[in-house]
């Protein structure tokens, strides 16, 4: 994965930024947390009010203005693309397939109460075994695939209640 990230100021607004685009940025650590930042000849003075490195959110005033941040790195989306999103705003009820592969293992059936964390299934991809472990607990609702199953991308994989 290269180092690229998805920025969503004050909620709104989504910028995607690459390390290639930050180097056009000539910005000089003043003080703890206090920036002095030159993009295009302009001069800003930026400070970090605030942060939240694990839910990646921070704040920051730019010329007296201030924005609430939340970087997100190509890892961070591909988590979200599953439907595992981290918090209670989003019930994860379907898995789906990150990449192309085949079903080795099957380790649950429709009907059965799971808790957080079971494996559900494993997946081989470019020679590696990935398992599903379960987002929540829950009852799966359908299987939609078996063993020996070849699967592309996207493809659903399970359904919870």
């Amino acid at each position: 994965m290269s180092n690229a990230y998805k920025l969503t100021v004050n909620g709104s607004s989504v910028f995607d930024v690459s390390e290639e685009s930050l180097s056009g940025l000539d910005a000089i650590n003043t003080a703890p947390q206090h920036y002095h930042i030159l993009k295009n000849n302009t001069p800003f003075t930026a400070k970090v009010t605030s942060a939240d490195f694990l839910a990646k959110q921070y704040t920051v005033s730019v010329n007296n203005n201030s924005y609430t941040v939340n970087i997100a790195n190509e890892l961070d989306l591909l988590i979200k693309q599953m439907g595992f999103e981290v918090g209670n705003a989003k019930q994860v009820n379907e898995i789906k397939a990150p990449i192309p592969g085949l079903i080795l293992e099957i380790n649950v059936t429709v009907g059965q109460e799971v808790e957080e964390n079971t494996p559900l299934l494993v997946l081989e991809a470019m020679k590696m075994e990935n398992t599903f472990n379960s987002p929540r607990a829950g009852i799966i609702k359908s299987i939609a695939v078996k063993k020996g199953d070849a699967v592309d991308k996207g493809r659903l994989l399970i359904e919870f209640e």
